[in-house]
């Protein structure tokens, strides 16, 4: 990818996107405010905001790097951006909430200093088609649903498709943004300003154009070897050198030129 391509990336980017919207987030009156709005609760304060917090517990574990990580002396919060819909969003939650727990916790600390946790995610999809704004999941016993497991644990699904079943004005309208829609919205101009100010920031704009052509390098990289591994197999087998061609065209999707130079 050339720079003059990344940077009209950067321009035409929205909040949808988890870099942008993880800078947006850096105002912690925002990101208090959004939260509070999300989860109608009171919140008094943020003592401790990370932008897109890397969670690497052990060495040979997967690690996550979470959009929005915020803390105060009593609550966690994870927030996402999701655009992609895939069938592992609920168990993705669930990883997140054991490397968080393992985060606040010490070593040889007792269970009750673990905090209330809320992972938010907002999707661009309805992750459960049920059609609802809003999907808030915590455990309960199956025999008894009136019983609450009491483990101080939510995980917050917001689907921007059903903007219009939320049942908050300010809510509803902010889903409406992430949708792409326009809105009038006191808060929602708010988040629109701090955009506009988070996008004429030169130094983000490298940052992002940087990761991102890194990340395009990555893809090329990993291509490339899927097909000489391909490659490899297929002249094991004794395949013919045409049909291999036609292979690699159609599995990646390349010219017959750029496919012919694989053998």
């Amino acid at each position: 990818m050339e720079r003059q391509e990344a940077i009209k990336r950067w321009e035409a980017l929205e909040i949808g996107n988890d870099f942008l919207f993880a800078k947006v987030m850096r105002d912690k009156e925002l990101c208090k405010t959004l939260l509070e709005k999300l989860l109608q609760i009171k919140i008094d304060n943020i003592i401790y905001l990370d932008e897109q917090k890397v969670l690497d517990i052990e060495k040979d574990a997967k690690s996550v790097r979470l959009d929005v990580y915020v803390e105060n002396e009593t609550r966690v919060f994870d927030l996402e951006i999701q655009t992609t819909s895939n069938k592992n969003l609920p168990r993705r939650s669930r990883y997140y909430q054991g490397l968080i727990d393992l985060n606040t916790i010490e070593k040889g600390a007792n269970y009750k200093e673990l905090k209330e946790s809320f992972i938010i995610f907002i999707c661009t999809f309805d992750p459960f088609h049920q059609g609802m704004a809003q999907y808030t999941f915590e455990n309960l016993c199956l025999e008894d649903t009136e019983l609450k497991l009491d483990d101080g644990a939510k995980k917050i699904f917001f689907n921007t498709n059903g903007y219009t079943r939320a049942e908050d004005e300010d809510v509803k309208e902010f889903l409406k943004y992430v949708n792409g829609e326009k809105s009038d919205n006191p808060f929602v101009k708010q988040i629109e300003d701090k955009v506009a100010q988070v996008k004429a920031n030169k130094e983000w704009r490298l940052e992002y154009v940087t990761l991102l052509m890194r990340e395009e390098e990555i893809i090329e990289e990993t291509r490339n070897e899927d097909i000489k591994k391909l490659v490899s197999v297929l002249k094991g087998l004794n395949i013919p050198p045409h049909i291999i061609v036609t292979k690699i065209q159609e599995e990646y999707g390349l010219s017959p030129e750029v496919s012919q130079k694989y053998l």
